[in-house]
């Protein structure tokens, strides 16, 4: 296959870009390396320097050649800027990913895999969510994505447009050489990680008064590895299905204290604890039920442990920093 992936020089796009090429599919990787490096591009990958909104240039790299599919990753994913800078979020997560569904449109391209997020869901009412809960995101980052997920079912509707939207959770984990590396860094696990490497004095928390079992956040964590199968694997049941929505986490909770426990042990080393103030926006527990993916489409993760999560990721940041 030869698949075009926007935003492919970050942590998510640049690990399906791998997976892709060893897998001997051809890959164009399309990003304007606000958040990443340049050396960030897969080991032979073709790569485009370009902003998502510029529809000619994305017009004129779908016109290169056929494209079996598009997998979109590029966006800002920091739901605590959002809700200070929502207008920000709105241009490029939502506006910029509809110049890349009409340059889609224009060229003959109809199958995208959406790299959506379970922000779509909000405070949820029950837990673990399923794809057929309420959708109403508590910060504007959510809600840019859901934009594009009402778009695409539009799209779907009127031009036959196939597409797959993954609502995941958070992301952690690396594969053999690449791994969690955004600029400037904002999420937990890495954080973590930069205190157990000494490169941080300390891991703020915000908030300890939501109503869980310790008083911090509850969050699903999937490795990227297993994230990244999913997408290929959706991808692939888009030549027989036109419209796809699914969760994608391992359907465990780990609170905030639960997880620089968990570094606590993997690392062996101390970890200061700093307590702050809530951050806006941020629902007190997300976990995701996958078993819609894993009964249509055979997926299952590999690494459903929390401590083999962060090891990996472990391993990654001391080679990194070596």
């Amino acid at each position: 296959m030869k698949i075009l992936i926007t935003g492919g020089a970050g942590y998510i796009g640049g690990t399906v870009a791998r997976m892709l090429l060893a897998g001997g599919h051809a890959v164009t990787v399309y990003d304007n390396l606000c958040h990443s490096k340049r050396s960030a591009v897969a080991e032979g990958a073709e790569f485009v320097e370009g902003e998502l909104a510029d529809r000619p240039l994305l017009e004129g790299v779908l016109q290169t050649g056929r494209f079996d599919g598009v997998m979109h990753f590029a966006a800002l994913i920091e739901a605590g800027e959002s809700m200070k800078r929502p207008e920000v979020y709105f241009r490029n997560n939502t506006a910029s990913t509809l110049s890349l569904l009409e340059a889609m449109l224009a060229t003959g391209h109809d199958r995208v895999v959406f790299s959506s997020t379970a922000a779509c869901y909000g405070e949820p009412e029950s837990t673990p969510i399923l794809e057929d809960a309420k959708l109403k995101p508590t910060n504007p980052y959510g809600e840019s994505k859901l934009l594009v997920e009402q778009m695409l079912g539009w799209l779907n509707v009127s031009h036959g447009f196939r597409y797959a939207s993954l609502r995941y959770f958070n992301v952690a984990g690396a594969i053999e050489g690449y791994g969690e590396a955004h600029e400037p860094e904002s999420h937990l696990i890495p954080l973590i990680l930069d205190v157990a490497l000494g490169r941080r004095a300390s891991i703020k928390i915000f908030g300890r008064d939501y109503p869980t079992k310790d008083g911090t956040c509850v969050r699903d964590y999937i490795h990227v590895q297993d994230l990244a199968e999913a997408h290929l694997l959706a991808l692939g049941a888009l030549k027989e299905k036109s419209r796809l929505i699914y969760n994608i986490g391992n359907g465990q909770g780990f609170t905030v204290l639960e997880v620089i426990e968990s570094v606590r042990r993997v690392t062996g080393r101390p970890i200061a604890v700093e307590e702050c103030e809530r951050r806006a926006g941020d629902p007190a527990v997300l976990v995701a039920s996958s078993e819609k993916i894993k009964l249509e489409l055979g997926w299952q993760p590999q690494f459903a442990e929390l401590d083999k999560i962060i090891a990996s990721a472990w391993e990654w940041h001391q080679r990194r920093y070596s």
